[in-house]
């Protein structure tokens, strides 16, 4: 046994999805061995939720075990990709799960303050100025509009002729680096 798992192991993704349509299990294993974790921390990314993300992995990789002879997959770690973010769209979608990157700034400062009160919700507004003026305008225009005028990213996304997924994108980014800043921010205060 131990010699055909190494046999799977040295196959390419595209004889390995030939094996998966030809119906043989050892493939199905060798392809989830393969892409388990990359697809659950892409997954995990997005929804911050443990038992919501291992329900999606494992929903795509049942289902495609389940329609291996109907599907026509040129390349399973893209068809994989897309299959889990999908799943977290659909979720999204009938509320299920709130997006990582659409968590409120109210949220974030009110951690803020709950993690360490040296500061002051006007210091706060006064921090977050200042990396606002630190960013491209692009970005700091898109969060402005996300978290000062409240608008949708769907909203942002037309007014600025922009993909959605760009406007998340650009968001996510922000929030991350919004949090990284106010722990800096909040670190040299401590310290002085």
């Amino acid at each position: 046994m131990r010699s055909a798992q190494l046999v799977y192991h040295a196959y390419s993704d595209a004889e390995l999805t030939a094996y998966l349509t030809a119906g043989d299990r050892a493939a199905f294993e060798e392809i989830y061995e393969r892409y388990w974790k990359k697809l659950y921390n892409e997954t995990f990314k997005r929804l911050r939720n443990m038992e919501l993300v291992e329900e999606i992995v494992q929903d795509v990789f049942s289902d495609l075990w389940m329609k291996k002879e109907k599907k026509n997959i040129e390349n399973i770690y893209a068809y994989l990709i897309g299959a889990v973010r999908y799943q977290v769209y659909i979720r999204y979608k009938k509320g299920e799960a709130v997006p990582h990157f659409e968590v409120p700034l109210d949220h974030l400062l009110l951690s803020s303050l709950q993690a360490d009160s040296l500061f002051k919700e006007k210091e706060l507004k006064w921090c977050i100025s200042v990396w606002l003026a630190m960013q491209p305008v692009k970005r700091a225009e898109i969060f402005k509009m996300k978290y000062i005028d409240d608008r949708s990213t769907k909203e942002i996304s037309e007014l600025l002729n922009i993909s959605q997924k760009t406007v998340q994108n650009q968001l996510l980014h922000s929030f991350s680096d919004l949090r990284t800043f106010l722990n800096r921010i909040m670190a040299f205060f401590y310290f002085i």
